[in-house]
């Protein structure tokens, strides 16, 4: 019988009113078998790792995903509970907004779709990808031992191809559409709480903002062309006709960027796109955003542009015209570690390795294997309150803080040691080491990827 450690049974047993107490037996091993299995994550290879290669029920094992009652939107609410306890017990919550692709094939994979590579293409060069988008809410949140912010994924949802909905005489919903439930859910989860959601120019939608701004704040993007009004005036007493939405038009941001008359005002941000500060030069005001037969949103709108030339004047918008400037790109820079996540559950926990056929099971991997990079980081948190995260270092490479890499090879070792190894307080040079265990190891270096 397989006996976990402590504080990862601690850490995932607030999950275990969301299964059956066999499903649950099956969800620990799987849990375990994905933190220590190099290379894919099958099911397969977590059954290996941990010894299960002769279990004879091993189906049962792969029905967790594809058959067993179980809501993957309770499990999001308890993870993004168990973060917030542990990384912002107070203050604003970050989140960052943003969608990926997973390379797939195979024709009875239903939800793919072709769509735009954001990796492989540019402005020049337009690269097209097969497979699975999807939508993933990360809490933004500084982490201790890494000495920067981290983007840790509670939310993941399918977003299907146009193709899909058609096929299936359903109404496509959109990327924005499915954001706006996303955001509407979690402030449900955490009324109390001012949540600010940063995200790319995809969602710098007018239905989206207006949908959610009264619930959360959003900052994205803003195109510099995008057409500006003052706000509308109060009505007079008696006057006739529909209420105004909106004032006289106002000059493009494009037009104050070329303006020698736009103030312009020198900042130093921290933690610019990975760099200890850079200082810029902002413009800001408010206005109202508007575009004929769509909803009117009041905005904060910040101009951005580099004293060196560096890079091209950006223009920002935030749905909360009471923050300030400095403020609102301080959260905005923070959602480039959402990219550091989607490459490094790629790199450390196999994403686009699961090899799951059916809707559900689909469905299901692919987030749970961006909560495991969550869970990975809930772990070594509890093992690290009375000792540091080891570094690994070279000779040629002096790395100073610590890395989504040390923190899953520790949290690795730790359960290598405290599953199975039986160490006697002295130090020798010696220890026992059952020959199933050292089998086993063998054959996961063997494999490894």
């Amino acid at each position: 019988m397989l006996t976990l450690p402590f504080e990862l049974t601690s850490l995932i047993v607030g999950f275990a009113p969301l299964f059956s107490k066999p499903v649950f037996k099956h969800v620990q091993v799987l849990i375990a078998g994905a933190i220590l299995a190099p290379g894919k994550r099958t099911v397969t290879s977590a059954l290996r790792v941990m010894g299960k290669s002769s279990d004879e029920r091993f189906q049962n094992y792969h029905r967790v995903l594809s058959r067993a009652r179980w809501s993957s939107l309770a499990a999001s609410r308890l993870l993004l509970t168990l973060l917030v306890a542990a990384f912002a017990p107070a203050g604003v919550l970050v989140m960052g907004l943003d969608d990926t692709i997973e390379r797939r094939r195979g024709e009875q994979i239903k939800a793919k779709g072709i769509y735009r590579d954001p990796v492989r293409s540019s402005r020049s060069h337009f690269v097209k990808a097969s497979g699975l988008r999807w939508l993933s809410l990360m809490l933004l949140v500084p982490i201790p031992w890494a000495g920067r912010i981290w983007a840790l994924p509670f939310l993941t949802a399918l977003c299907p191809s146009e193709r899909y909905y058609t096929e299936r005489g359903r109404a496509h919903q959109k990327l924005t559409e499915r954001a706006r439930q996303m955001l509407l859910t979690v402030k449900r989860w955490l009324p109390e709480r001012e949540i600010v959601v940063v995200g790319d120019s995809s969602f710098a939608a007018l239905e989206l903002l207006a949908a959610v701004r009264g619930e959360v704040t959003v900052i994205t993007r803003l195109r510099l062309d995008a057409a500006l009004y003052e706000p509308a005036p109060e009505r007079v007493a008696g006057q006739r006709g529909r209420p105004r939405k909106k004032g006289a038009r106002l000059p493009t941001l494009k037009q104050v960027v070329d303006d020698p008359q736009t103030i312009w005002q020198r900042v130093t941000i921290n933690n610019w796109y990975g760099e200890a500060e850079r200082t810029i030069e902002i413009a800001s005001g408010t206005s109202v955003w508007y575009h004929t037969g769509m909803p009117v949103v009041p905005i904060r709108w910040v101009l951005v542009r580099d004293p060196h030339e560096k890079f091209d004047t950006q223009a920002f918008l935030c749905t909360k015209v009471e923050a300030t400037p400095a403020q609102i790109l301080a959260w905005f820079v923070s959602r480039w570690t959402v990219e550091v996540t989607f490459a490094e559950a790629r790199a450390h926990l196999g994403v686009e390795t699961q090899r799951q056929w059916s809707d559900k099971a689909i469905a299901r991997t692919t987030p749970a294997i961006f909560a495991l990079y969550s869970i990975v980081t809930l772990l070594a948190a509890r093992l690290l309150e009375t000792q540091n995260l080891p570094v690994r270092r070279a000779a040629w490479y002096a790395k100073e803080s610590a890395t989504f890499s040390d923190t899953i090879a520790y949290v690795r070792r730790y359960l290598w040691s405290h599953q199975h190894f039986q160490l006697s307080e002295t130090a020798t040079e010696m220890i026992k080491i059952p020959r199933s265990l050292v089998e086993r190891l063998t054959e996961t270096l063997c494999y490894a990827a």
